[in-house]
C-alpha cells in the first residue's frame, strides 16, 4: 500500500506528527564534493557549482517509513531495454515546514521550521538522465522517498548546519560528511523557495546529498543517520526478482 502521508514519532516525547505535505521539494547539487562524482547527469562535462538553489520535485506517493522496504519495480526490467540499469541512495537531511509562509528573510527562516528527520532519496538514474522533461519521474517512483525514524523539534537542533550525516549499504559506510558542506544553508534555502512558492505547515524540503552516492539493489539494507536524530533504515524489494 502506498501512503500520502507518514506518521513520524516526534524524538522524546510519546507524540507523534502526521506528515500530510502538500509537495516535496528538493535540493540538487548541493554539496561541492557531490558535484565532482555527478557526471552521470551529463557525461560530457562536470556540471558546475550551482549560483542558486536547483529545485526539483519528489511526489508524496514517494513517502515509506523507517523498516518499510524500498521497491524496486519490475515494469524497469519488463518495459525497458537498459544496457545498465542504475538506482542510487542518497542520504539527506530533511526540513519540515511549522507553518505557512511566503518571502521569508533568512534570519527568520528557522522559526517556520517545526523539526528535522532523515532522508534518502533514492532515484532512478536511468530516467533522470533520459526523460526530457527532467528529473520528475526519475525522482518519483512509488516507495522512492523513505523519510524517519523520527521527527526532532527544531528547537532541540538550534544550528541544522553542523550534523554528521552518513549512509552505510549493508553495514559499510558509503557516505560521510557534514551539513557545513552544503552549498546553500537551510535558511538560504527557505528564503529561495518562499520567495517564489508558498510553503505550507508539513512540506518537505530535502536538502541535498554529500558525496558517496551508489547503487542499491534488491535485498540491499540502506542506513542513513544524521547526528541527533537516529538511523532511518529501509531494505530493497526487487520485484522483477520475486517474479522471476
Amino acid at each position: 500500500m502506498i501512503n500520502m502521508s507518514i506518521l513520524l514519532p516526534i524524538k522524546g516525547t510519546k507524540e507523534a506528527v502526521t506528515l500530510n505535505p502538500s509537495k516535496i521539494i528538493a535540493l540538487g547539487l548541493n554539496y561541492r564534493d557531490h558535484v565532482k562524482e555527478s557526471d552521470f547527469l551529463n557525461p560530457a562535462a562536470l556540471p558546475e557549482i550551482p549560483t542558486e538553489p536547483i529545485l526539483f520535485a519528489k511526489t508524496p506517493n514517494t513517502l515509506v517509513g523507517d523498516g518499510e522496504a524500498i521497491v524496486i519495480p519490475d515494469f524497469i526490467r519488463r518495459d525497458y531495454d537498459f544496457e545498465d540499469i542504475r538506482i542510487d541512495y542518497e542520504a539527506e537531511l530533511a526540513v519540515i515546514i511549522g507553518k505557512r509562509c511566503r518571502n521569508v528573510p533568512r534570519e527568520k527562516a528557522l522559526s517556520h521550521v517545526l523539526g528535522y528527520t532523515c532522508m534518502n532519496d533514492v532515484s532512478m538514474r536511468n530516467f533522470q538522465t533520459t526523460d526530457k522533461s527532467g528529473w520528475f519521474r526519475g525522482k518519483s517512483l512509488d516507495t522512492f522517498g523513505p523519510i524517519g525514524p523520527v521527527l526532532v523539534p527544531a528547537a532541540d537542533i538550534p544550528d541544522p548546519q553542523s550534523l554528521h550525516i552518513t549512509c552505510r549499504l549493508n553495514g559499510k559506510t558509503v557516505q560521510d560528511s557534514n551539513t557545513s558542506y552544503m552549498i546553500f544553508s537551510v535558511e538560504e534555502t527557505i528564503e529561495f523557495i518562499s520567495k517564489q512558492i508558498t510553503l505550507e505547515e508539513g512540506d518537505i524540503i530535502m536538502t541535498g546529498t554529500p558525496s558517496g552516492v551508489g547503487r542499491l539493489k534488491g535485498g540491499d539494507t540502506v542506513e542513513v543517520e544524521i547526528e541527533g536524530i537516529g538511523i532511518l533504515r529501509n531494505k530493497v524489494l526487487d520485484t522483477s526478482e520475486v517474479r522471476s
